[in-house]
């Protein structure tokens, strides 16, 4: 029942202010009936503070247009109910206190204490020199303590309402962060498996493609050298199901069966990719300057598909049978080099063109292991990228 009646005030503010202020008022006319004793052996007459209070309680229904002069009103009506003798205590102060509450909920603590104090001198020096009350101390004091109260406790709500949004607000800022972190990751998670694919599935198609239009340009001409191409073009699409099933399964849960296990492919495997280049009709070489070093396994997959991307442009682009891989060691830092001396359309043309992502994917690839990417023609002709990886990213 209580719980209903505080949802139903919380959803109805004007039905909370009419009653508040109906209780203040009930507080100010039993105050003003009962509490008229002094020092004199006539009781005060009871309808002059019933008067005062009902004007202090009708001015409190616009507090919330008019917080600060619904409070000096309130005082003013007030003020005259002690002069003329009632009592100041807290049932006769309750629409003074009530109004000084509001204000103090609202408002800063300064404005609010404020406030207080020009009730107090409103109301508590009337009080002191009324002479009705034979402990001029104890008649000023307790008007005092009554008047500053509300506004000390409603500045304290205040900063706890205040604390609890900024707990709730942080909670929120905190909740928000976490799913934009979340986001973040799948994203990048997203274009790494992404570049992963467009790597396997750009190099081994291609290699797939020359080798099954070389075997059949040779078929009824060479049958032996068709077979070699057949046997080949067999490995070429077996080892690209491998790579895929290796790259697609980086999708699966860490606790599902199936998981691939297999390492990631990195420069110890060069080899093997320039034999693939080699059946298709590209003569590469490899030279190697300074100290061969241990790569981590992230650089040492970055170098590998780098090395991998770019030479399958020079077989697709390039109008040559010739390239060169460099790998230089120096201190912390391993630059990697794939040029060529094409004549036809260049690597870069068939990377940029409409769909294409492989200087994209090659410039992400070193800038995520920390490292700088650049490629252009070289001035003699053909066309060169360059790769600058650390060594232990």
């Amino acid at each position: 029942m209580l719980s209903r009646l505080r949802l139903h005030l919380r959803d109805h503010p004007r039905s909370a202010d009419a009653s508040a202020i109906a209780g203040a008022f009930v507080l100010a006319v039993y105050a003003s009936v009962e509490g008229t004793w002094g020092t004199s052996p006539d009781q005060l007459a009871w309808w002059p503070g019933v008067v005062l209070s009902a004007l202090a309680c009708a001015v409190l229904w616009w507090r919330r247009s008019y917080p600060r002069a619904v409070i000096l009103i309130a005082g003013m009506c007030l003020s005259p109910a002690v002069v003329y003798g009632y009592l100041a205590t807290p049932l006769l102060l309750a629409p003074v206190m009530l109004a000084l509450y509001w204000l103090a909920t609202e408002a800063d603590r300064w404005t609010a204490h404020l406030h207080g104090l020009v009730m107090v001198v409103l109301v508590a020096t009337p009080s002191a020199f009324s002479g009705n009350f034979g402990n001029a101390l104890l008649a000023t004091l307790n008007p005092v303590f009554f008047l500053l109260f509300p506004a000390a406790w409603g500045s304290a709500r205040q900063s706890r309402r205040a604390y609890l949004e900024s707990l709730y607000m942080r909670a929120e800022l905190a909740e928000r962060t976490r799913e934009e972190e979340a986001r973040r990751r799948v994203g990048e998670e997203r274009v790494r498996i992404a570049r992963e694919l467009h790597d396997v599935v750009a190099h081994h198609l291609a290699l797939a493609n020359a080798q099954a239009g070389t075997a059949a340009h040779l078929v009824r001409r060479k049958p032996e050298q068709a077979e070699r191409l057949i046997t080949d073009l067999a490995g070429t699409t077996a080892s690209a199901l491998r790579e895929l099933k290796a790259t697609v399964g980086l999708l699966r849960r860490p606790d599902e069966e199936g998981t691939p296990t297999d390492p990631a492919p990195g420069l110890g495997r060069l080899p093997e990719l320039i034999e693939e280049h080699a059946a298709m009709g590209l003569a590469v070489t490899v030279s190697t300057e300074g100290e061969e070093r241990p790569l981590a396994p992230g650089v040492d997959l970055t170098a590998y598909r780098i090395v991998q991307e770019a030479l399958t442009n020079v077989g697709k682009h390039a109008a040559t049978d010739v390239a060169r891989v460099t790998l230089s060691y120096a201190g912390n830092l391993l630059t990697i080099t794939v040029s060529d001396d094409g004549t036809g359309q260049s690597t870069a043309a068939g990377m940029d063109a409409p769909g294409g992502y492989g200087l994209i994917g090659m410039r992400e690839r070193a800038q995520s292991a920390g490292g700088h990417f650049t490629a252009g023609h070289r001035p003699d002709g053909g066309f060169t990228v360059t790769a600058e990886l650390p060594v232990n990213f």
